[in-house]
Order: structure tokens, then C-alpha cells, then sequence
């Protein structure tokens, strides 16, 4: 079972994109539509401060017939934000999406944001795992 350090790397894209909870809603999506991302960390100088993902934006301002135009992310972020550190494993990461129903995990070290997990990351993951004990099987079944 590989560590959160260990996905983070093999990630093809390990940019880390944030916003401040002042920007507005708006700004958030055309944010996400640009880099083709489904959430933004938000954050307050070096602080992580919430989570904003097109879920919340579907749930909290389609529904209710908000604006994106003035409203300010911190109204709709998930807060406070649940996540991993580097040390720990895809197992860990499957536990905490399903429990808290979370769809991403930021990645915090002593206190330092170093990345982000989405549940399409630990899937790949999960199936790259297990094509790999499949492999280690049929060969000990070989001989």
C-alpha cells in the first residue's frame, strides 16, 4: 500500500491551487474551469481555511438561487477542511471519503499545504494495487 507522498509524486499535474475566501464565487469557478479541476483549497496567507468544490457551488447556489457574481467563497466552503498528511496511506484516505462523504483531501504537512488528493486519484491507485497483486499472484500460481 503506497503513501500519500507516493500518489502525490506519481500525479502527472502537482499543482496545488488555491483561493482566498474574499474571492467570489465566480472567480472560484472560472478558476476550476480553467485548470479542469473539481475543487479549490482555500486559504488565508499560509493557512488552509476551507475547501470549495463545483458540489458546493451546485448545492449551496444553483439550489438556492444565488448569485455567483458577489458572493464570496467563504459562505460556501466546506470548513473546517478534513485532511491527510504524507505518511499516511491510500487506505487511510478511502476511510476518511467515505466516512465524511468528501470527494477531496487535501495534503498537509506540519502545518504546510503540499498537495491534493481527489477519490479519482485513490481509484487509479486502488486499481493499480490490485493489477499488481493480481500479476504477483499468477506468477507464485506459475511457479
Amino acid at each position: 500500500m503506497r503513501t500519500v507522498a507516493q500518489m502525490l509524486r506519481a500525479k502527472p499535474n502537482q499543482d496545488i491551487y488555491t483561493i482566498a475566501p474574499t474571492a467570489t464565487v465566480l472567480e472560484a469557478l472560472q478558476l476550476m474551469a480553467e485548470k479542469n479541476i473539481g475543487a479549490l483549497i482555500v486559504t488565508e496567507g499560509d493557512q488552509v481555511v476551507g475547501l470549495v468544490s463545483e458540489r458546493d457551488y451546485a448545492r449551496k447556489m444553483v439550489l438556492r438561487g444565488r448569485s455567483s457574481v458577489g458572493t464570496p467563497v467563504s459562505l460556501i466552503m466546506a470548513s473546517p477542511v478534513i485532511s491527510v498528511n504524507s505518511t499516511q496511506n491510500t487506505r487511510d484516505c478511502l476511510r476518511l471519503m467515505g466516512r465524511g462523504h468528501l470527494r477531496h483531501l487535501p495534503v498537509i504537512d506540519d502545518g504546510k499545504l503540499v498537495g491534493m488528493l481527489s477519490v479519482g486519484n485513490l481509484v487509479k491507485e486502488v486499481l493499480a494495487e490490485q493489477d499488481e497483486m493480481i500479476q504477483q499472484l499468477e506468477q507464485y500460481i506459475r511457479g
